[in-house]
């Protein structure tokens, strides 16, 4: 690794929780998966961990709370340095322990820059509005902290997919627990313990605790918690919902998506497959935004299937951290496992395999799949892996009901002629539409989230959603005078 020492080696087989000291549950090892290789020991929380620091959060939440805004912008505009200062170090993690290209590690790194210094806006951003009353009174709403957040984070993308919920929260005057993903629990829970605690956030208002599905259910259950966070696969987030929904807590899901690009009549070709590329094997397909479904109109179909996979052949894959590739390896084996059969199970059902397959090792090249079926698995599911499944539509009517057939809802892209692009985009339900753009993107001050089975709206990015996410509303009345009444 980078012989930068900001991380340091004092977190090698701990959990943080105002300072580095081992937790309840087992260390275990930081992978690369490329090489397989153990990068380090990091430690792992029980539930027990969790408890304590939950109590140990609430306890610090009360005097950030009355912080002024000043000195919590100050931390926030801090942090927000650090990561652009410390970038190289923390970038070099990122592509070591989830597989990504330098150029994706540079995005998140420049993204928690941003959100920071979105978020340290946030605590002198109007929170409250004077409302008409029909007594002689004033009445008003105001916001608050929420309390204490809990943010669970995945794999993919560890450190916007963190920093997108910790910066905000902390920023409203709450207290965090960060659950990262396990298997990217440096770069989506180390780095953030780290640059926070180096920009002068007091203690134990951010804890970090990796850990399995008992550190998952802990950082619901326990009772200082208000809101949850989630970002992850909708299976997942069904479950965290239903723990935080019976608990009566509010619960903000970000989930999985199966993302349609659509080409238009008349589109340029080139242009149009380089979109549909990047935005199919972007990271290897491991993001929820990727497209997932490539639905070309009639007219360009064979001619899109074409140089979509001569596209594919021409993408170098291997290892980020060794030479320079445009595609990384697969996050572990399971989910290697997962791509692959779906690849298969397409083909049992009668797609063509135009480019790619299912590779060897931790890497599965950039593939192309075309003439699919509407019910073809590859079609129907979130792959998650370097996946382009491609078909096709005759009339406008027809691709947004194709598109709509899915249960997600996150995000769509429209490459082509923009009027005809606004009144399809009327047609569909989806979070998000990018016109003349591929599927993913994302911005430090958007609203983000999905529709259907994507998520349970936006409720990350910008200020109005963050507001909104971390803090809870309170009424409040007054009288010149004590007010008289019948009793």
């Amino acid at each position: 690794m980078s012989t930068d020492t900001f991380l340091g080696t004092d977190w090698h087989g701990s959990i943080f929780t105002g300072a580095w000291s081992p937790g309840g549950g087992e260390t275990y090892p930081v992978v690369e998966p490329a090489t397989g290789q153990t990068l380090a020991e990091i430690g792992a929380a029980s539930a027990d961990d969790v408890y304590a620091a939950a109590a140990r959060a609430a306890s610090a939440q009360k005097q950030w709370g009355r912080t002024t805004p000043a000195e919590k912008a100050a931390v926030l505009r801090r942090a927000g340095d650090l990561w652009a200062e410390h970038a190289a170090e923390i970038g070099e993690w990122i592509v070591r322990e989830s597989g990504a290209i330098q150029p994706k590690a540079d995005l998140e790194t420049t993204m928690a820059t941003q959100i920071c210094f979105e978020s340290a806006s946030l605590p002198s951003h109007p929170k409250g509005e004077v409302l008409p009353s029909n007594e002689p009174r004033w009445s008003f709403s105001r916001r608050l902290p929420a309390g204490v957040v809990s943010v669970i984070a995945p794999f993919n993308f560890p450190l916007i997919l963190s920093i997108r919920s910790v910066a905000p929260a902390l920023a409203l005057g709450n207290a965090v627990l960060l659950k990262p993903d396990p298997r990217t629990a440096v770069s989506g829970g180390v780095t953030l313990a780290r640059i926070f605690a180096e920009a002068g956030l007091p203690e134990g208002l951010l804890q970090v605790l990796p850990g399995g599905r008992d550190v998952g259910e802990a950082v619901v259950d326990a009772p200082e918690v208000s809101v949850i966070s989630f970002t992850g696969s909708t299976a997942a987030g069904r479950k965290v919902g239903e723990a935080a929904g019976r608990l009566l807590k509010r619960c903000h899901l970000e989930l999985g998506g199966n993302n349609a690009l659509i080409v238009l009549p008349g589109a340029d070709l080139a242009a149009a497959t380089s979109a549909g590329a990047f935005g199919s094997w972007m990271h290897q397909g491991q993001i929820c935004m990727t497209t997932g479904r490539h639905l070309v109109h009639d007219s360009l179909y064979d001619d899109y299937v074409g140089a979509l996979s001569e596209r594919a052949r021409n993408l170098p894959v291997g290892n980020p951290a060794a030479e320079e590739v445009a595609l990384g390896p697969i996050i572990d084996e399971g989910q290697r496992r997962r791509v692959r059969d779906i690849i298969d199970k397409a083909q049992a059902d009668g797609a063509r395999l135009a480019a790619g397959g299912a590779g060897e090792g931790a890497f599965v090249p950039p593939t192309v799949l075309a003439d699919l079926t509407p019910t073809n698995p590859a079609w129907t599911q979130e792959i998650f892996g370097p996946v382009a499944p491609v078909g096709r539509f005759s009339t406008l009517e027809e691709a947004a009901e194709l598109v709509n057939a899915s249960e997600y809802g996150l995000s769509l892209g429209i490459l082509g002629d923009v009027g005809m692009a606004l009144e399809l985009a009327d047609l569909v339900d989806t979070g998000k539409v990018h016109i003349n753009e591929q599927t993913v993107s994302d911005e430090a001050n958007v609203p983000f989230g999905g529709m259907k089975d994507s998520g349970n709206g936006s409720r990350f990015g910008g200020a109005q959603a963050n507001i909104e996410a971390f803090t809870e509303t309170q009424w409040v009345t007054m009288r010149p005078e004590i007010a008289a009444y019948p009793f």
